[in-house]
């Protein structure tokens, strides 16, 4: 994929599954929607929640962005990420977030509702920098005929620009 290809398919999709390191036991990884900002990859969750702890501590995390159509297909992707703790800039992506997650940009009549909720539960935005990628595209086997000359390959990180 080229730079721009990995940018569209970035901005052309709403949930992927969230990688970041835990102290003990091994990765942790939560799926969930984002939305894209410019260069930039925002998620909205809890002061509370171990995603902001996590990336306080190290702010490396991976972001592997889902196709909701079959057969999947996926991107992963590499970033530096960044609390905000603004608590306006913390509603405002959870009212985005809530249309992506409807499929619709919400009403302005919900938005104090969506703040009051956001207030509660002390929401904030994580800010993705995407620094690299680690694509293999897939080999989709719909029938036997997609088993001819089927081969896997291996693929590495390439620099999120290049």
């Amino acid at each position: 994929m080229t730079p721009e290809e990995r940018r569209q398919f970035v901005r052309d999709h709403r949930t992927a599954v969230f990688g970041y390191s835990r102290r003990q036991d091994g990765p942790a990884m939560t799926a969930l929607y984002y939305l894209v900002e410019g260069d930039d990859i925002l998620v909205s969750t809890m002061r509370a929640r171990g995603k902001t702890a996590a990336v306080r501590r190290d702010p490396k995390v991976s972001l592997c962005v889902l196709d909701e159509k079959w057969p999947p297909t996926y991107l992963n992707v590499y970033c530096d990420a960044v609390v905000e703790d603004d608590p306006a800039a913390g509603a405002d992506l959870l009212f985005k977030i809530l249309g992506v997650m409807a499929g619709r940009p919400l009403s302005e009549d919900a938005r104090p509702d969506v703040e009051e909720m956001a207030r509660r539960e002390e929401r904030v935005v994580l800010r993705l920098r995407p620094y690299a990628t680690f694509a293999t595209p897939p080999r989709h086997v719909e029938n036997e005929a997609d088993l001819v000359g089927l081969t896997h390959g291996t693929s590495a990180s390439v620099p999120w620009d290049d």
